[in-house]
C-alpha cells in the first residue's frame, strides 16, 4: 500500500461559492468504543444537488453518511462528537428527537429492504405511524411518490400485491418511493445500486437525476463511473478523513490530491 500525505487537504465549500447549503458539519468524529472511525470531517452539502462520497472499502464513508441522520444511534459501541447543522439545528444534540428529524433526512439503503407488505401499505406505513387517517391524501402520496421514483406506471394495477413479488430494481425504487412519502428535504443514499444489475442500476441513476430538482441527495458509491455520471459534487474519503472535496469533473479530470488522482485513475493501493 502506498503512503500518501494525509496532511494534505482540498475541500471546497459550496458556501464560499455563493451556494446554498441544506446540511453541512463540523468537526464530526465517530468512534466505536475507542477506535476513531470518522476523524474530524468538515464538510457542506449543497441544496438540491447530488453529492457523492467516495473512497475505499473501510475508509469511512458510510460511517459518516449514517451519521448525518443518526443511524449510528443504533450501534451500541458508537459514538458521535461534532455538529450536524440542519436549518440551525445541531441534529447530533441529545435533546433533538431523532424520529422527527428522519421525517426531514430519509436514508435508503444498500439492499432493497421493502416491508412483508403490499407495495400500498409500505409507503402509507410511516403516514399512519404518525397519525395520517385521510385515505384520499394517503392515495395522492402514494401515486406522486411512485411516480417520483418511476415505478407507477410499473405498478399502479398492482398497489395491493406484496412488494417482495418486485424485482431487486423495482423493489429499490420502492423504498425511495417509501423514503420520500414523508416529504423530507434531504434523500442518503448507502450504495443504493450495489446489488443491482446494470439495467436497474441505470433506472436508479435516472430516478436520482429526477429527483435532485425537489432534494438534496447524498450518495455513498463505490462506482467510480456513477459517481461520474450522477453526481454535481465529490468527496473522497481515506483513512477516516475526507481529503478532497469539490465539483466532480475537477475530481475526476483534475484532482488536488496525489491520493485522490491515484484512486480515480485505479492506481490505487
Amino acid at each position: 500500500m502506498k503512503e500518501y500525505d494525509l496532511t494534505q487537504k482540498h475541500i471546497i465549500k459550496p458556501s464560499e461559492q455563493g451556494k446554498k447549503i441544506a446540511l453541512d458539519t463540523e468537526d464530526v468524529h465517530v468512534y466505536y468504543g475507542k477506535k476513531e472511525a470518522i476523524k474530524g470531517v468538515s464538510l457542506e452539502f449543497e441544496e438540491n444537488k447530488i453529492t457523492s462520497l467516495i473512497g475505499p472499502s473501510g475508509c469511512g464513508k458510510s460511517t459518516y453518511l449514517r451519521s448525518l441522520n443518526r443511524m449510528n444511534d443504533t450501534i451500541d459501541i458508537c459514538r458521535v462528537e461534532g455538529k450536524i447543522n440542519y436549518k440551525g439545528i445541531n441534529i447530533n444534540d441529545p435533546a433533538v428527537d431523532v424520529y422527527e428529524m428522519r421525517k426531514h433526512i430519509g436514508m435508503v439503503f444498500q439492499r432493497p429492504n421493502p416491508f412483508s407488505k403490499s407495495i400500498y401499505e409500505n409507503i402509507t406505513f410511516a403516514l399512519k405511524r404518525h397519525g395520517m387517517t385521510d385515505k384520499q391524501k394517503m392515495d395522492e402520496i402514494v401515486e406522486t411518490t411512485l411516480k417520483q421514483a418511476a415505478l407507477w406506471d410499473q405498478v399502479k394495477d398492482e398497489l395491493h400485491k406484496s412488494a417482495l413479488a418486485l424485482s431487486g430494481g423495482q423493489q429499490q425504487r420502492l423504498c425511495i418511493a417509501r423514503a420520500l412519502a414523508m416529504q423530507p428535504d434531504i434523500l442518503l443514499m448507502d450504495e443504493p445500486a450495489s446489488a443491482l444489475d446494470p439495467i436497474s442500476t441505470i433506472k436508479v441513476e435516472e430516478t436520482l437525476l429526477n429527483l435532485k430538482k425537489d432534494y438534496t441527495i447524498v450518495i455513498v458509491t463505490h462506482n467510480m463511473q456513477q459517481a461520474g455520471r450522477i453526481s454535481d459534487r465529490t468527496a473522497f474519503f481515506y483513512m477516516g478523513d475526507c481529503i478532497e472535496y469539490d465539483d466532480t469533473k475537477k475530481i475526476f479530470t483534475n484532482p488536488s490530491i496525489k491520493a485522490t488522482e491515484d484512486y480515480v485513475s485505479g492506481h490505487f493501493g
